[in-house]
């Protein structure tokens, strides 16, 4: 296989970066492009009401995510640790009991999804008249989270791995399927919902196959390593679990706070403008994937330069790391909020008609929700680089400040003030108010304040 050639250690931090980045960035971005691409075919052929269900069963995939990412993260962030202590065996162990532990809660969501479908869909925000199209997606979409789960833990395992292109290959192909299944199903065969939750389980199963084959036939340095089952290798084990929990539970509240505001959005929107706002918020939700992936995928290039540098001791090379990582995200940020300005009629459009009532909320909502992007671009980059040195707490809170404490008061006191807009800032308030924190709080304690190495 090609590999890419990665010195962490000892190689140009800002080429490093670029070698991370692009690829992570063009992956992700065929990622987002495939949630336009599913919404844009859900609400022309099949309407309104079917994003609006779909809007409901998207916290439950987020958890998912979540799950996947947060083993994904503290897998990363150890192993790179271990590698730069030289130690491969433990890395190697890190990675399989991070997909082994994963599997079980993975199973537990799967299974409650399954035998409680209505108590779940209710408790997501759903109602009568959505509640047959919300359904028909989740029983579809059950069967390729087992796979989906492969593929969010392999992608930074891969990049760790030394191989940023394959992952990348590993999205495209998912997010390429995704988009001509959705249409096949859709369109031609008139499927409806159930088709495009099909679409999306075949190419989650694309994907999970992928990453199970990288790790079997062509990985370097992780690979699977057969675990004892002893009662210490047990002990262990789940030490090492809990441990990798702590490391990436700031990524699993990261995409749990999209389903919160998801749901809290849900409910809100139903109760100033009805079906029609939901609708509406389930465009600003099919976009803010984009703003997320683009931001996330600085932070995922940047984790594993500063964790091995981290590890290794190399402080003045994890400082470089970030600087490039904030100025990154800034850009990005600062693209994305114009562009969501300049762009919100164009983006309604590409989902809804213009005749539906919807349009003009979706319109006029959108350049409110895109101020967020600058934002949250920066937020993401600084949780992700407290994560990557092992500070699980503060990244922790940074992330329950953005996606909870600031933004669930949002959504109800600022409707009370502005109206209806108020609905759309809430998520701008709560990015800029915990942008605000974690500013005060890093030139407080000065860029070079860094802790020595966890040693575990």
């Amino acid at each position: 296989m090609d590999r890419d050639n990665l010195d962490f250690g000892n190689g140009n931090i800002g080429s490093l970066f670029k070698s991370l980045f692009f690829p992570t960035l063009i992956g992700m971005v065929f990622n987002s492009v495939l949630n336009i691409c599913d919404g844009m075919f859900v609400g022309h052929g099949v309407g309104s009401n079917a994003l609006a269900a779909i809007n409901i069963v998207a916290p439950l995939f987020l958890v998912c995510t979540g799950i996947g990412l947060m083993f994904g993260i503290g897998a990363s962030v150890i192993g790179s640790i271990r590698l730069a202590e030289g130690n491969l065996k433990a890395a190697r162990i890190i990675m399989t009991q991070a997909y082994l532990a994963g599997a079980c809660i993975f199973a537990l969501v799967i299974a409650i999804s399954f035998f409680f479908t209505e108590k779940v869909l209710y408790a997501l925000g759903c109602n009568g008249s959505l509640e047959k199209l919300a359904s028909d997606y989740l029983l579809w979409l059950l069967p390729g989270l087992v796979f989906f789960y492969l593929q969010c833990v392999g992608m930074m395992l891969i990049r760790l791995d030394g191989s940023p292109k394959y992952a990348m290959s590993v999205q495209i192909v998912a997010a390429v399927l995704n988009i001509f299944l959705d249409w096949l199903m859709v369109f031609p065969l008139d499927m409806g919902i159930m088709g495009a939750s099909i679409a999306t389980s075949l190419s989650c199963a694309a994907g999970g196959l992928m990453v199970l084959g990288y790790f079997l036939f062509l990985s370097d340095k992780l690979k699977f390593y057969k675990l004892k089952l002893s009662a210490k290798s047990l002990r262990l084990s789940l030490r090492n679990t809990g441990y990798m929990i702590k490391i990436g539970l700031a990524t699993f509240i990261a995409e749990l706070s999209m389903g919160i505001m998801m749901v809290t959005g849900n409910y809100t929107f139903m109760s100033y403008l009805g079906e029609d706002g939901v609708a509406a918020f389930s465009i600003g939700c099919y976009l803010f994937p984009l703003i997320f992936s683009i931001s996330n995928a600085v932070a995922q290039a940047s984790q594993p330069i500063i964790s091995f540098n981290y590890g290794a001791g190399n402080f003045t090379r994890v400082s470089k790391a970030l600087k490039i990582a904030v100025t990154t995200a800034s850009i990005c940020g600062a693209i994305i909020t114009i562009g969501m300005w300049a762009g919100s009629s164009l983006l309604t459009s590409i989902f809804i008609n213009p005749a539906d009532k919807a349009y003009n909320l979706a319109v006029k909502g959108l350049p409110y929700l895109g101020t967020c992007a600058l934002f949250f671009a920066i937020n993401i980059t600084f949780i992700g680089y407290y994560q990557s040195r092992e500070e699980s707490i503060r990244s922790i809170i940074y992330m329950l400040l953005r996606g909870v404490i600031f933004m669930i008061p949002g959504f109800i006191i600022l409707p009370h003030i502005f109206g209806a807009d108020g609905l759309w800032l809430a998520i701008p308030m709560s990015e800029l108010l915990t942008l605000m924190v974690i500013s005060l709080q890093y030139l407080h304690n000065g860029i070079n304040n860094l802790p020595s190495v966890r040693r575990w």
